[in-house]
C-alpha cells in the first residue's frame, strides 16, 4: 500500500510542473513557430521587383536574388547586397 500512495504523491508534484509546460508550449513556442514559418515562407517566395523592408527599416527593391545573398536597389544606380534573413517584410504600400 505505500508504494501507491508513493506513486499518487509523485503524480500530483508532477502535475503542476506538466501543466505550466502546456501552457508555455501554446502560449509561447506554438504562435513563435507558426510566425517563423510564415517568415520562411515569405523569404522563400520573395521575387525580383518586390519592394521590401530591411531589418534596419530600408525599404528598397528587390533585383537579384543570389542563394542567401539579396542585391536590393535603394536608389538609382545604387545597389546594395543584404543577407537574405535581413528581410523582415514585403512592403505593401497604404493607399
Amino acid at each position: 500500500m505505500p508504494n501507491s500512495a508513493q506513486g499518487a504523491s509523485l503524480f500530483q508534484a508532477i502535475l503542476p510542473l506538466l501543466i505550466i509546460f502546456l501552457i508555455f508550449y501554446f502560449l509561447l513556442i506554438l504562435p513563435q513557430q507558426r510566425k517563423e514559418k510564415q517568415r520562411r515562407e515569405m523569404l522563400d517566395n520573395m521575387k525580383k521587383g518586390d519592394r521590401v523592408i530591411t531589418v534596419g527599416g530600408i525599404i528598397a527593391t528587390v533585383e537579384e536574388i543570389k542563394g542567401k545573398i539579396v542585391t536590393l536597389k535603394v536608389a538609382d544606380n545604387v545597389k546594395v547586397d543584404f543577407v537574405k534573413s535581413s528581410i523582415a517584410q514585403i512592403y505593401q504600400e497604404q493607399k
